[in-house]
């Protein structure tokens, strides 16, 4: 019997809602047991690991693996990618000057105030 294909992205929305907050960080394998055996235990380990990149998912070291916790603030993943970015290309200069050059009046008022309130601390 085959299974049907997920759809791009589907899997992962499965692995980030099985990673209820309520029930703290969780394994690999646990992930896996409670989305079923249907999964090798590669594809999940696979699947976490992509979303950490993406910043989705934080971890910690238990034993020789890792427990997953999901992050529920979009505004800490966006700035995780926006980092991740910004550490992968030569030139930081470029990138922030294009950057700061690309915001609105509005927008480029509130990361003065930001950077300001930051020195102050």
């Amino acid at each position: 019997m085959t299974l049907p294909r997920r759809g791009h992205g589907d899997l992962e929305q499965e692995i980030l809602t099985a990673l209820d907050p309520s029930d703290g960080p969780m394994t690999a394998g646990q992930v896996r047991e409670r989305l079923g055996d249907a999964l090798a235990y590669n594809t999940i380990t696979t699947v976490l690991g992509r979303l950490h990149r993406k910043g989705r998912v934080t971890r910690s070291p238990v034993g020789r693996g890792y427990r997953y916790e999901i992050v529920r603030d979009p505004a800490q993943v966006t700035a995780f990618q926006m980092r991740r970015l910004l550490d992968g290309d030569t030139d930081r200069g470029a990138v922030l000057t294009r950057f700061v050059g690309s915001l609105s009046p509005e927008d480029e008022d509130l990361l003065t105030r930001l950077l300001r309130s930051t020195d102050q601390e």
